[in-house]
């Protein structure tokens, strides 16, 4: 297990970085050629969500705020609970600054694929519309370019089981275990539509009022991202001499994973709006990346770098929820097939624990084991077999008679569980995030569920539906059983690769973007005037 986490770890860092150039290029020279449309045509933007341009007789089937609230329910979720969390316990603060840039230019090339995605969508016979990279890279680029639009959709349909399925369910999974010891875009948007502004509502105001209580350290967590995007702590996330590029590499990563632009999944979401004009539709969908990454992830890491960095807390666990690792492992796999397990006999002398790690929760234990009724350490030998059940080799004590203290600096979604508690000075900030967590999860979910759908539809047609539906089910149980880096790893390495294909397609079919966006905007000019 071990072997294939390591190897995970290579492909996904290997993506990332070949990802980040293409990536940020391409937003770069969207933003150029739409004239920084997201920051000129903002409140416009605005007004059609608003309602002010909704047509009940236009083709499609959701309208533009459902539509946003679709594709939100796909990206607003995980990725701003625990991504944040992960880019800074691996990238360090800094990564938060990287995040932000992708956000930026991920806003125009939002604007730009789901305009396509509009332009180019298919309007089905029972009057439902299909939409995304894989319809506007055949139609728009030419039935030549169809391989590459069947890559798009093989891609997708991937990806749906890691970034969409598993992730979501792993994360789920891992705040469970902390804490206690839907069908058709219609209704995939009526549910987001009223699901995904309550929960970004309670999230960001828990957010904002821990940011309130710790006002004096805003400007200095603000400063450390500013600081440490082009100056890197050294050893973050257990590595090292980082470099810049890690940091960087890590907040373009985990953006794409939270807002998901140039990714090509909001598209499909965004085809189904009911409009009949493209580039009214694109601006609606830039909104995405500045709600959800330049507003929720900020608060996030925000609330993280203000009261947790670098996410240590005391820890009081039973001996029986602790893992026995290998010296100098670095991260807790957190599964049974984990390779850097111990197993063998070690010795405690006066709670230190020699030769092994002590791990809990995908953090290293920096302390020692006490008796649970008094307060001398404990001296004595431990036995570790090979499935992780523990022993102690003394007459007086057994298992239940000791207790792990000790600093444990914390990962992921419980990073930011740990973070809201301790903002809000109570048991129920971590409550809080956990339910976060669940409804969040379960909205990606559905619309990730959509995607797929529709991605198998472009490939083989309605008969392939029901099939994938039930392989995406079966993937939701094994990314809660899987590990951390597993699970993420194949998440970022499934996102690369749709990515890819979509990135290409944008950059061809911009000029045409141009020229529809000069058009729509002249003729509002002249209604308006």
């Amino acid at each position: 297990m071990q072997a294939l986490t390591d190897f995970i770890n290579e492909l996904s860092s290997f993506f990332g970085m070949i990802l980040i150039i293409p990536l940020i290029g391409t937003g770069v020279f969207l933003t150029l050629k739409m004239r920084f449309i997201q920051m000129r045509k903002l409140k416009h933007s605005w007004e059609i969500i608003r309602g002010v341009y909704d047509d009940p007789q236009d083709a499609g089937d959701i309208t533009h705020f459902q539509a946003l609230s679709a594709a939100l329910s796909a990206t607003i979720g995980i990725g701003n609970i625990a991504g944040v969390a992960t880019a800074i316990h691996y990238g360090g603060p800094g990564a938060l600054f990287w995040m932000w840039v992708t956000a930026f230019f991920g806003m125009c090339t939002k604007y730009v694929e789901c305009s396509l995605s509009q332009k180019y969508r298919n309007i089905n016979p029972d009057g439902s519309a299909s939409g995304g990279p894989m319809y506007y890279i055949e139609k728009g680029l030419g039935t030549g370019w169809k391989p590459l639009a069947v890559i798009f959709a093989v891609c997708a349909a991937l990806c749906s089981f890691g970034t969409g399925n598993m992730v979501q369910s792993f994360t789920v999974a891992d705040s469970f275990r902390t804490e206690f010891g839907i069908g058709g875009i219609k209704r995939i948007g009526q549910v987001a539509s009223k699901l995904v502004p309550f929960m970004s509502a309670l999230y960001i105001i828990a957010a904002v009022t821990i940011l309130v209580m710790h006002l004096p350290k805003v400007p200095e967590a603000i400063g450390m991202i500013f600081e440490h995007a082009f100056t890197p702590l050294a050893g973050v996330g257990g590595f090292a001499g980082a470099t810049m590029f890690y940091t960087l590499n890590w907040g373009v990563r985990r953006g794409l994973f939270s807002n998901e632009a140039g990714q090509g999944s909001a598209p499909i979401a965004h085809a189904a709006a009911k409009t009949g004009e493209p580039i009214r539709e694109g601006a609606v969908a830039m909104v995405g990346p500045l709600l959800d990454t330049l507003i929720i992830c900020t608060m996030t890491g925000l609330v993280i770098l203000t009261g947790a960095w670098n996410g240590k807390e005391m820890t009081n666990k039973p001996l029986s929820d602790i893992e026995i690792l290998q010296p100098g492992s670095e991260y807790v796999q957190n599964t049974e097939l984990d390779g850097e397990r111990y197993v063998g006999e070690f010795r405690v002398e006066y709670g230190v624990a020699k030769g092994v790690q002590l791990a809990a929760n995908h953090g290293l234990i920096d302390g020692g084991l006490i008796g649970e009724t008094q307060s001398d350490p404990f001296s004595g030998r431990v036995a570790v077999d090979s499935s992780g059940v523990i022993t102690i080799l003394e007459d007086e004590y057994t298992t239940a008679d000791l207790l792990v203290f000790g600093e444990m600096r914390q990962n992921g979604s419980l990073l930011t569980s740990f973070a809201f508690s301790k903002g809000l000075g109570g048991e129920w900030g971590s409550w809080l995030v956990t339910i976060g967590v669940f409804l969040f999860a379960i909205s990606t979910m559905i619309s990730w569920s959509y995607y797929g759908d529709r991605s198998v539809q472009y490939l083989w047609g309605d008969k392939a539906v029901l099939p994938y539906k039930c392989v995406y089910v079966l993937f939701n149980f094994l990314g809660s059983i899987l590990a951390l880096e597993v699970v993420w790893g194949l998440g970022d390495v499934a996102l690369s690769l749709m990515s890819f294909p979509n990135l290409l397609a944008l950059i061809i079919l911009a000029a045409k973007v141009a020229g529809w966006q000069k058009d729509y905007f002249s003729r509002e000019h002249k209604r308006f005037k």
